[in-house]
């Protein structure tokens, strides 16, 4: 029933690969693996190629471990837990064009914080790309808002004004008004005509940008950038279907809205600031504080119809600034006014007493130069003297050798020789009169040289 394979069949065994019976004694037969030993070493060396995998990853992650990131600030050698502002520079009329940048400071101003604003000129900008933005600690905080709540936070400070939880609805409602709707408004007269902004805060861009470029190529670098900028912020905010007197009337009725709900009110929720104050102040003082002479219509609507907004603006601006407003407008335009400025350093001793030998070694030149001047004027003297005798003896040569030849032929001569003598005595008498006039005139300036080195001496004393 059953048949034996023959040598030239192939046998396959249970467990076992399937092989072929050699065909020449001559050769050595190699180990015969089974499936269990081949499935092993695949699952060994794929363990292997795993561990491999898992070591590069680990090694090129522990050298990125090892070295700490440190912060990117501008300000790098910082003190600790100062405040460094980045805002946008002064201008004559109002310390910042930018009303967050204004409400920011203030708030710091109010709560005693102690900062610094870094003169940039406008160049850095957030991580965000916004102003203001403060470094502290070696670490940036942008948004003026968040800003707020962060150092509120770590120095634990608040608003005067206790709220209570309707007057906080109230006042995240009206905020809200105020920066995401009166805002654009405002923006949109600053930006739709480029003399709104330059002539109304009485900008140089030179100063600002600390360029040098000349002003007629920077005003219209700012007209084609900053403006338009502003105008498509202004119609991404939802005002772009609306001409300009909608848009004009909307920051009317934003404005009287304000006016209404301050009423006879020191602060709108009673005698001390909240931060509706701080936010109202720092948008509605963009108008208030605009240079009477640049045509500004909701500035002349605060005047007519809203004067508490404007009596609110100065109420606000003295509680924080007081003195310093003064200092960081006008010809100043200082960014830090409150940090006191040092002191000239003393004279040294050892500098006076050179200022002093200085002194002496002038004073002595500038005798020694009167000396000179003196001895050139008494050799000047001596010479013209001597110039007016040596003429005396050439006139009286002359004189003599007329008469000798009037002698020698007195009848032929002796008519002419006359009116020679005469002439010649003329011309003496002359000379003698124009030699006295030239003395007494020497004599007058000497007299004058002398009292003027009197006096002179008389100050020095």
């Amino acid at each position: 029933m059953f048949q034996t394979p023959s040598s030239e069949e192939k046998v396959e065994m249970a467990g076992e690969t399937v092989v072929e019976t050699p065909q020449d004694n001559t050769k050595v037969d190699e180990p015969i693996k089974t499936d269990k030993e081949v499935i092993a070493e695949e699952e060994a060396a794929q363990a292997e190629e795993k561990k491999d995998a898992e070591k590069k990853p680990e090694d090129a992650k522990k050298p990125v471990e090892a070295k700490a990131k440190k912060p990117v600030v501008h300000f790098k050698e910082y003190e600790e837990d100062v405040v460094y502002l980045y805002q946008f520079t002064r201008s004559p009329q109002i310390p910042s064009i930018s009303p967050f940048c204004l409400k920011l400071e203030s708030w710091l101003k109010l709560h005693g914080i102690k900062y610094q604003n870094v003169d940039h000129k406008c160049k850095h900008r957030s991580k965000k790309g916004m102003l203001p933005f403060i470094e502290i600690n070696g670490e940036e905080i942008a948004d003026s808002e968040h800003i707020i709540e962060v150092l509120s936070k770590k120095f634990e400070k608040e608003m005067p004004a206790e709220l209570s939880q309707d007057q906080k609805n109230v006042q995240h409602a009206m905020i809200t008004m105020v920066e995401n709707h009166l805002h654009w408004t405002i923006v949109h007269w600053k930006t739709k005509d480029v003399d709104n902004i330059l002539k109304g805060y009485k900008l140089n861009l030179q100063d600002v940008l600390g360029s040098k470029v000349p002003g007629s190529v920077l005003n219209f670098y700012f007209k084609h950038s900053f403006c338009r900028k502003g105008l498509k912020r202004v119609r991404s905010s939802g005002m772009g279907a609306l001409s300009a007197e909608d848009i004009e009337n909307l920051g009317k009725k934003d404005l009287q809205t304000l006016s209404e709900m301050l009423g006879e009110k020191d602060f709108f929720f009673g005698a001390e600031p909240s931060m509706l104050d701080l936010v109202v102040f720092s948008h509605v003082g963009q108008l208030v504080m605009v240079d009477k002479e640049q045509a500004c219509p909701l500035r002349d609507f605060l005047e007519a119809d809203a004067k508490n907004l404007v009596d609110l603006v100065n109420r606000v601006k003295d509680r924080c600034w007081a003195d310093h407003w003064a200092n960081a407008t006008g010809e100043e335009m200082d960014l830090n006014p409150h940090i006191p400025k040092p002191e000239p350093p003393a004279p040294e001793p050892e500098k006076e007493e050179e200022k002093k030998e200085e002194k002496k070694e002038e004073e002595t030149k500038d005798e020694a130069d009167k000396a000179e001047a003196k001895e050139e004027a008494k050799e000047e003297e001596k010479e013209k003297k001597e110039e007016k005798k040596e003429e005396k003896e050439k006139v009286n040569m002359m004189t003599k050798l007329t008469q000798a030849f009037s002698k020698l032929k007195p009848s032929s001569s002796s008519s002419s020789a006359a009116p020679a003598t005469e002439e010649a005595k003329a011309e003496e008498k002359s000379e003698e009169k124009t030699e006295s006039k030239e003395e007494t005139k020497e004599e007058e300036k000497k007299e004058e040289k002398a009292e003027e080195t009197k006096e002179s001496d008389e100050k020095k004393e």
